[in-house]
């Protein structure tokens, strides 16, 4: 996915003052060759896990941006989704971190199966800074600044039945399966943990270990998707679930 920094996302560090920001490396950068900002500009602006607004550009060139900004509105709901993903290739986890953290999921499982190599968990894709930087990639992309949780679980069956059903608790739990009878529907939800297995989907046993702890097996349709396909297809789904639900209870 490529980013276009729909958002100016500061970080502590950028702050002289309250009021007062100053911006270098990658987001200077974009400012002065892709925005060509110039002094007197105004920028939408936010800052990390905290609130959004604008900012007025006051001097930039080569090596620093100063600012001046005004953060009053709050950032977008978050989804309440859990997502739970077999780890895929390196490559493809950042695209689907992006994505995600675009869509406003806020925590994110990866976790072992049987068909997830093991040689990805040694990937440096998957340290904590890479991991930070897909996120607040995202986050530039939707107009957000509340960071998700990423959670790493390389073992299978500690996951499942030492934290799954407490990860879980009071939300809808389904399990996309290719091999499943039943489709994903479109009822409305409140709450959903989501798991997503690897290209395949997940073992037999893996969607037995799901369903003692009551994740429905549910299929997406006779095609084969990706793992990246099938990550945006079912957060967008269950996104206007969701968002429908929250109408019509306020109706």
């Amino acid at each position: 996915m490529r980013n276009s920094m729909n958002l100016l996302l500061l970080h502590p560090d950028d702050f002289i003052s309250d009021k007062h920001v100053q911006i270098r490396g990658r987001r200077l950068l974009h400012l002065n060759k892709v925005i060509k900002a110039k002094p007197g500009d105004y920028l939408k602006a936010g800052r990390l896990n905290g609130k959004i607004g604008r900012a007025q550009l006051l001097s930039i060139d080569s090596d620093i941006a100063e600012l001046s900004i005004e953060l009053t509105d709050t950032p977008p709901p978050a989804l309440p989704i859990n997502l739970i993903l077999a780890l895929p290739r390196p490559k493809v986890l950042r695209r689907i971190l992006q994505a995600a953290t675009s869509l406003g999921i806020k925590h994110i499982h990866l976790i072992a199966s049987w068909r997830v190599e093991k040689s990805y968990w040694q990937s440096p894709f998957l340290e904590a800074d890479k991991i930070h930087e897909q996120l607040i990639l995202g986050l530039e992309q939707s107009i957000d600044t509340q960071l998700p949780e990423v959670h790493l679980h390389p073992l299978f069956k500690p996951f499942v039945e030492d934290e799954l059903d407490t990860i879980a608790a009071n939300s809808t739990r389904l399990v996309a399966h290719p091999q499943a009878t039943e489709a994903i529907g479109s009822t409305p939800l409140n709450a959903l943990t989501l798991a997503i297995g690897p290209e395949g989907g997940f073992i037999p046993y893996e969607i037995e270990k799901f369903a003692e702890l009551g994740f429905a097996a549910a299929s997406l349709g006779p095609r084969i998707l990706t793992v990246e396909v099938a990550v945006s297809s079912l957060i967008s789904r269950f996104a206007v679930n969701l968002e429908n639900e929250g109408r019509s209870r306020h109706n």
